[in-house]
């Protein structure tokens, strides 16, 4: 997942964020666009390269607020016949922004539009694009009492109605990233009913069972996993790392190209996802620092713990009376993965070191509606790779959009 790369990454930067006037940076020098597109939000990067988006809301049952991005065509194709309606939903600790921040010829949502689909982008409540509700306020505890469940349960299924609604589809294309594919064995094991609506799922570096994760930052995190929803309590500490200072102290000054400090962002990357340096366009770092992380609830990063601790995709865990007070068990139920009837096509990587090859298979493994498993060939492919690798268009998006195809 993106957030545990990102949030390593960024610890260690506070702690060197004190000496960071002390470097001489004055002398650099980088690519104005390029300090630009991470300074610019999703709507605004979509129009400056020349493509069609619109902005659109929708309220969740709960009375989450959600900000959707809508590419209705591609650059050279608004006359054409539409193939399609495509949602996008993002990983842990970041936004819409995702899948546009590479460029054209890079980025999928450009891609998809090109390909003449009508590609409709969600933001998870939390994040920088979804940070409001009817009466809550963000700064508030209250705000923040959600995981990745209520995401799947509340929020995907808001933003599928809503977009069947305005485009007056029977069904539409599903593509998820890491957190954004648990979300959607969430919705379909809780609310089975979308399997309708669904025609096919694209799942890229799926993320239900995490307990074969090989990155030695999360196997040394994880065991304190109940600490940390303690410590999150008694402090208050319910949010975790928005969109802010962080992102324009990486984005614009550490990890630039021309940086002496921009080793330490890549390394850091590589050591909670993986090692594939070929791949890293480094000259984007600052594109990708200036958009990620771009919040979350640190209940979200506490579930993702307890999977990787009990090696089950189940329900928050509360402890023993909470769950039985919740639940009326003792134990958190398990998702019901043969509830997913959409088609649904795993994409994962060799080198993904969060979803790992052993997790996938075992997914793949419990869920029948998996009809086709896909690895990346190439071998140093890791997690990152599905939304920032260089070649990213010619290993996986290709092959995707012509499954897809098949659906339209």
């Amino acid at each position: 997942m993106l957030c545990s790369a990102v949030i390593t990454f960024l610890i260690i930067l506070a702690i060197f964020s004190q000496f960071i006037d002390a470097l001489d940076l004055s002398g650099f020098r980088t690519s104005l666009d390029i300090l630009e597109d991470a300074r610019l939000d999703t709507f605004s990067l979509i129009k400056k390269y020349g493509y069609p988006c619109e902005i659109h809301r929708v309220v969740t049952e709960d009375e989450y607020v959600l900000e959707m991005h809508r590419v209705p065509h591609g650059r050279n194709n608004s006359e054409a016949e539409p193939r399609g309606v495509v949602f996008l939903l993002h990983g842990l600790l970041s936004s819409s922004a995702e899948w546009v921040l590479m460029t054209p010829g890079k980025g999928l949502a450009y891609g998809l539009a090109d390909a003449g689909y009508d590609v409709w982008m969600g933001n998870a409540r939390g994040n920088t694009y979804s940070r409001n509700h009817v009466s809550l306020n963000p700064s508030s505890t209250a705000f923040w009492k959600f995981s990745w469940h209520e995401i799947g349960y509340y929020d995907v299924p808001a933003m599928i109605d809503y977009v069947l609604n305005e485009t007056g589809v029977p069904k539409i294309q599903y593509i998820g990233f890491s957190q954004g594919t648990t979300a959607f064995w969430v919705m379909m094991s809780t609310r089975p009913e979308y399997n309708e609506k669904i025609v096919a799922m694209q799942a890229m570096a799926p993320v239900a069972y995490f307990g074969n994760a090989r990155s030695p930052l999360i196997k040394a995190i994880a065991p304190f996993t109940n600490s940390l929803e303690t410590i999150s309590k008694i402090l208050g500490v319910t949010e975790i790392l928005p969109n802010g200072l962080i992102n324009d102290l990486a984005g614009q000054k550490l990890c630039i190209e021309e940086a002496i400090t921009q080793v330490l962002c890549t390394n850091l990357l590589f050591l909670i996802c993986g090692f594939d340096a070929e791949q890293l366009n480094t000259t984007m770092l600052p594109v990708v620092l200036g958009h990620t992380p771009a919040g979350a609830s640190a209940k979200q990063f506490i579930h993702y713990g307890q999977l990787y601790k009990s090696g089950k995709f189940v329900q928050f865990d509360y402890g023993l009376i909470g769950n039985k007070r919740r639940y009326g068990t003792y134990k958190p139920p398990s998702y019901d993965l043969t509830a997913v009837k959409t088609p649904v096509f795993l994409h994962y990587a060799e080198n993904d070191w969060l979803s790992t090859p052993k997790d996938v298979k075992k997914l793949a493994e419990a869920m029948p509606a998996a009809v086709g498993i896909y690895r990346v060939p190439l071998p140093t492919f890791n997690h990152l790779d599905f939304v920032f690798a260089i070649n990213a268009t010619e290993l996986i998006y290709n092959r995707l959009i012509k499954i897809m195809s098949q659906f339209n």
